[in-house]
């Protein structure tokens, strides 16, 4: 498998058209939009988070960039992700919509939220929103090893990223392992399992060796294998707990007790069941 490019610091990962994505991202899905979404996205930017990952079926891009205008930091300081809503027709015209809600001239990251009405349709309008300057980068979110090698074929520029659900639990080896041959980042949504993985006891186990909580030791076994991550938290104490990965590291035994816990038989899979 080919070293992903990750910086000395281990803070940011080079995408295969030349951005550079950090490794460290807030989500915000499931944030309704408002102060809740806002004060998130403040605290974040507050702690050192240069990435913030919304998308527009999640419905609160309006407060991503109100906390991005409030924190007051340049906007070329802050790499910032949406989605593309697949039930809609034209990436673009709906990447035009999102650049008005967030108030941004263009996005770092645009990606197909999931392939929807199958995987290639959308590339086209995807590759247009990047030639119109409203997207730097363009990805995929939750496609397949099979679905990613169609909107390859289709592509006249290929995706850099595919987000996906990516854990210890959900260790998707042979989809990590053909992102990482295509020159694609595999990107890690839910990395704490929405809260289920952090009380496992072989978790615990290795947070207790290493003095972190499990928290943090399930977030730097993702980016110690190159894969970013953006857990979600609306709690300022756990926004910042979950910053504290780039100062320690896990053992190859520990790297390895924590890939035992795959639940996917290292799947090729970007999800067990299909939601659409």
């Amino acid at each position: 498998m080919a070293t992903p490019s990750v910086t000395a610091d281990g803070r940011l990962r080079a995408l295969a058209d030349g951005s550079q994505m950090p490794m460290l991202g807030l989500g915000i899905w499931q944030v309704p939009n408002g102060p809740e979404a806002v004060r998130a996205v403040r605290w974040a930017l507050e702690l050192g988070y240069r990435h913030i990952d919304t998308a527009q079926a999640y419905g609160n891009e309006e407060s991503a960039g109100q906390a991005l205008r409030e924190s007051g930091l340049p906007r070329e300081e802050v790499f910032i992700t949406t989605k593309f809503y697949p039930a809609r027709k034209d990436p673009a015209a709906e990447a035009e919509q999102s650049l008005r809600r967030l108030g941004v001239d263009e996005v770092d990251l645009y990606i197909v939220h999931w392939p929807k009405g199958g995987p290639s349709w959308a590339w086209a309008g995807m590759e247009r929103a990047r030639e119109l300057g409203y997207a730097r980068s363009i990805g995929v979110s939750n496609f397949d090893v099979g679905e990613l090698e169609l909107v390859m074929a289709a592509a006249s520029v290929a995706p850099v990223v595919d987000q996906v659900q990516f854990s210890p639990f959900e260790h998707r080896r042979a989809l990590l392992a053909a992102c990482e041959q295509s020159g694609v980042a595999l990107e890690a949504y839910s990395p704490l399992g929405t809260g289920r993985h952090v009380s496992h006891e072989a978790v615990a186990r290795v947070a207790e060796r290493v003095g972190r909580t499990a928290a943090q030791v399930l977030l730097r076994w993702c980016i110690q294998q190159g894969v970013p991550v953006i857990p979600k938290s609306t709690h300022r104490e756990r926004i910042e707990e979950n910053a504290q990965i780039f100062d320690f590291a896990l053992s190859d035994e520990d790297m390895a007790q924590l890939a035992a816990l795959d639940r996917t038989g290292g799947t090729d899979r970007a999800l067990e069941r299909k939601w659409w």
